[in-house]
């Protein structure tokens, strides 16, 4: 597993150099390890290496490696939720990165208040307005915040998450980040309750850079780290 080290040490001097360039502090970027499809033995590793931050994308799957890691790592929620699988992962997930609808928002208060917990959210936007993505469009969410804010005091929204659109040269998708940026800013204007963007998680192993020079304090980084797996799996 030699290959976690050098591939850990090459994001984090990346990191490095990226919040350098925006003159931010490397320490106060949260580098999220995301473990889709990589087994619990290599997760393990990259824990014992220093990774603090895990991300999964499926429900069932940050359920079964919590049964087996437990609280040695703050688990990330990062894909799309079904109201269905909240249940599974309300007590085990630290933060759900895809609040993007109103039965989603129902789901997680209602069982967040079951066992007494305030959930800690990220508004999910569709910056690019991609069909394959998950997300709000950047027009919807303001009115959104507003609810969430109003209507469910078990979730506290504490910034947004974006994916921007997979293309050949990491410059092109700066713009989407920067959109992002502003919007984060002008909710923060609003200074609504248990609302505060204390987190923009975008960028992944392709844009992370880039992400983190236009304001990302939260990288998903996967592929980076635990090299190209098998999606199919």
């Amino acid at each position: 597993m030699d290959y976690i080290k050098h591939n850990l040490d090459e994001v984090l001097g990346a990191i490095n150099n990226s919040a350098n360039k925006a003159n931010v502090n490397p320490k106060n970027i949260t580098l999220i390890g995301v473990t889709k499809t990589v087994d619990i033995p290599i997760i393990e590793e990259a824990i014992r290496l220093g990774v603090t931050h895990v991300g999964e994308n499926k429900p069932q799957e940050l359920v079964r490696k919590y049964e087996v890691i437990g609280d040695k790592v703050k688990w990330h929620l990062i894909g799309s939720l079904q109201t269905n699988k909240v249940k599974y992962i309300i007590d085990k997930a630290d933060m759900i990165h895809s609040l993007d609808r109103i039965s989603l928002c129902e789901e997680i208060n209602k069982r967040a208040k079951s066992i007494n917990k305030v959930m800690d959210c990220l508004v999910q936007v569709n910056i690019s307005r991609e069909d394959s993505k998950h997300g709000l469009f950047k027009e919807d969410v303001m009115d959104f915040v507003k609810t969430v804010s109003s209507k469910y005091k078990n979730i506290k929204i504490n910034g947004i998450m974006t994916m921007a659109p997979y293309v050949d040269s990491p410059e092109d998708v700066r713009i989407y980040f920067k959109e992002i940026k502003n919007m984060s800013k002008e909710i923060e204007k609003l200074n609504l309750e248990n609302v505060e963007m204390k987190y923009l998680s975008m960028g992944m192993s392709n844009d992370y850079k880039i992400a983190i020079e236009e304001g990302a304090n939260m990288v998903r980084v996967g592929t980076s780290i635990f090299g190209k797996r098998n999606y199919m799996k």
